[in-house]
């Protein structure tokens, strides 16, 4: 087990089952980017830093037609994955594998090599190489693919006093908010002659960049 399974099994052994219940107050703009996939009828999305399976249940409902991957490096929150995935009866169409977002086959994992959609859900501020997840998962897009990614943005629209606050409150939970997230996109889109897109909300409280293959 790598390093970073282990820091993220020790993370949330016990917070996974409180997770979904307490993030749901500050991890905003997770529905608006799932409203926003537009998956294709009968196509494939994958989410990585999957966690607890929320936003999959989430978008298995909202495109009954789409196949649904996720990706986890955490075991314990795989574990809650598959739980919440068989509650909600949706196990014929969600698959969960482990794996590390900075390197991982999506063939052998899914036994596919590319998906329509690609999801990564404030997953980047919790990832030291988080560039190097991006690029991965950039890389896995089909022809005609979107990658969709919401995180914390630069909070340049807050007031002063609650950015600091918010960041303070971040840094407990191991979360540093990815000022240069913009520019990354933008980068990682030039190398595949992509178009990048991104979007501040919030007043930038939380960012949704977009690169459509």
């Amino acid at each position: 087990m790598s390093d970073a399974a282990q820091a993220m099994d020790r993370m949330y052994r016990r917070q996974r089952h409180l997770y979904d219940a307490s993030r749901k107050f500050y991890l905003l703009g997770r529905d608006r980017a799932i409203a926003d996939l537009a998956v294709p009828a009968g196509g494939t999305v994958l989410e990585i830093g999957c966690g607890t399976g929320r936003n999959l249940v989430r978008i298995a409902r909202t495109y009954p037609e789409a196949a649904c991957h996720g990706l986890d490096v955490s075991a314990a929150m795989l574990a809650t994955a598959a739980r919440s995935v068989a509650r909600a009866g949706l196990e014929s169409r969600i698959r969960l594998a482990r794996g590390d977002a900075t390197a991982f086959d999506p063939e052998a994992l899914f036994g596919r090599a590319s998906f329509d959609r690609i999801v990564i859900s404030y997953a980047l501020s919790m990832i030291p190489p988080w560039e190097r997840v991006l690029a991965e998962a950039a890389g896995h897009l089909a022809p005609g693919g979107r990658l969709h990614v919401v995180d914390f943005g630069d909070q340049a629209g807050l007031p002063r006093p609650a950015r600091s606050l918010l960041n303070r409150w971040l840094a407990a939970f191991a979360v540093t908010p990815r000022a240069a997230l913009p520019q990354a996109v933008a980068a990682v889109a030039s190398t595949l002659d992509a178009e990048a897109q991104v979007h501040q909300r919030f007043r930038g409280y939380c960012v949704h960049a977009v690169i459509t293959r």
